[in-house]
């Protein structure tokens, strides 16, 4: 929940049993490849642990990836698809990206700022999402000096089920002191071929649950111990220099999206 929600939409979102947590998702089943392949993107703009309302994304602003310190644009590849939540549809964006080069592939993605009636405001959440292949490291600490931005101080796709998740949160290149940070489990299968999510998974037993809140030290470094295999977001709330969008207030968040495994045995 941002922070320049009224208390008038605070109200509104707690009788719609919501607390309104926005995500920019940017989606693909695996993180972690063992060898070369084609991958599927998806750019969805919801609520992943909810699914209660899936937000209409305008044509993003920019999309690349970064391999071996390389910047590619990828933004001409992005396809308009509608994209089908458990609530209701929205506008979505897809591609397809050869992930066949060894070492880490950072794709990053700036959204154009959305307008949240609710909260007579905008939100823009620039977010980082990667995939490795073949185990070889090669960008996933990189830091690129975005506007809004965390940078990994563990691999986002090398996390065991009930390991931790560190990261530093930063506004161009500048550490963020006591960032908050909210965070989110993506609560539902994906359905790559009908661009639509499943049934929710768990049930949050009390709505605080739903989007769990946590605090980076003076540093601007965080730690959240990751409970349960899957996809977890974690959002650093208007952490930007941008404050101001069409004359109305701006939230520019930094995302950033980790996936977590479970041991296996041989």
């Amino acid at each position: 929940m941002h922070k320049f929600m009224t208390l008038s939409a605070m109200l509104l979102a707690l009788t719609a049993g919501s607390a309104q947590a926005h995500f920019q998702m940017l989606y693909t089943p695996e993180s972690a490849l063992s060898q070369g392949a084609t991958i599927p993107l998806k750019a969805v703009f919801t609520h992943p642990f909810a699914d209660e309302h899936t937000m209409d994304m305008a044509k993003p602003e920019a999309f690349y990836v970064v391999h071996k310190g390389k910047q590619t644009d990828l933004l001409e590849t992005l396809k308009p698809i509608e994209w089908s939540g458990n609530a209701n549809k929205g506008a979505a964006f897809s591609t397809d990206y050869k992930a066949r080069a060894m070492g880490d592939h950072l794709f990053v993605l700036t959204p154009a700022p959305y307008y949240e009636a609710n909260e007579d405001a905008y939100i823009q959440q620039i977010t980082k999402a990667m995939v490795n292949v073949a185990g070889l490291p090669s960008d996933w600490d990189s830091e690129l000096g975005l506007k809004a931005e965390i940078v990994p101080l563990t691999k986002p796709y090398a996390t065991w089920a009930g390991s931790t998740f560190t990261g530093i949160v930063k506004s161009q290149g500048k550490a963020v002191p006591y960032a908050e940070v909210e965070i989110e489990y993506l609560n539902t299968p994906i359905d790559l071929e009908q661009n639509k999510t499943g049934s929710l998974i768990f049930k949050a037993p009390q709505e605080s649950f739903v989007t769990l809140v946590i605090k980076a030290d003076s540093h601007g470094v965080f730690t959240f111990g990751i409970p349960k295999a899957g996809w977890w977001g974690f959002a650093a709330l208007g952490v930007g220099p941008d404050t101001e969008f069409k004359g109305k207030e701006l939230s520019q968040d930094a995302v950033i999206w980790v996936q977590a495994k479970e041991m296996m045995k041989e």
